[in-house]
């Protein structure tokens, strides 16, 4: 999907739940930390009879914008007991977003829905990824409205943005990047799996 951008930097700040930097080989410690505030939030989420969705947005046409069905098919393959949509065979993007959400509401009781996309952002932020409280609004990059995702989400800073067009950050960012991030993302989520 169109990713992510808040022009005046961070201003969720007071939503992060945690913020960890990717790196090739992640130290467990930052693992476990950061899937336990998830685990915790799954935990709760289950004892109030919801079911657990992650909503990974994105398309395989962009390298950059591939991070959320990459992190789908990675999830699916895990076979993690939670409901996934977004994968690179079934992408959610913007012309289908609206009827997935849809979708969702209709074949699942109080969905708690976290949601993970790709995001441009800060060159300070570039390699970071948020996991924040409250809707993600995908798409802001390239200026798109849609609707707002998510009870909680995964902002995934792949690169930053200057006066070019943010669809050539998009191209210009690395798939190792990309598997780097989500690679760190399937980690924290199987995680929370006991």
């Amino acid at each position: 999907m169109c990713p992510f951008y808040n022009y005046q930097g961070n201003s969720e700040q007071g939503n992060t739940l945690f913020k960890i930097k990717v790196k090739e080989m992640m130290e467990e410690k930052e693992i476990e930390v950061s899937s336990g505030i998830i685990e915790e939030i799954i935990t709760r989420s289950i004892l109030d009879n919801r079911e657990i969705v992650f909503l990974c947005i994105g398309s395989d046409r962009y390298v950059g914008d591939s991070l959320g069905p990459l992190v789908g098919t990675m999830l699916r393959e895990s076979d993690v007991p939670y409901h996934i949509y977004g994968t690179l065979k079934e992408p959610v993007h913007a012309f289908n977003l609206k009827d997935i959400l849809k979708d969702i509401h209709k074949q699942h009781k109080k969905p708690l829905i976290i949601s993970i996309d790709a995001c441009l952002g800060e060159k300070n932020q570039v390699g970071f990824i948020y996991f924040n409280k409250g809707p993600l609004a995908p798409g802001s990059a390239l200026e798109k409205i849609l609707p707002k995702v998510g009870d909680y989400h995964f902002k995934s800073m792949i690169n930053y943005i200057d006066p070019l067009p943010a669809s050539q950050f998009l191209n210009d960012t690395r798939l190792f990047t990309i598997f780097n991030f989500a690679r760190t993302i399937v980690k924290i989520i199987c995680h929370t799996i006991k």
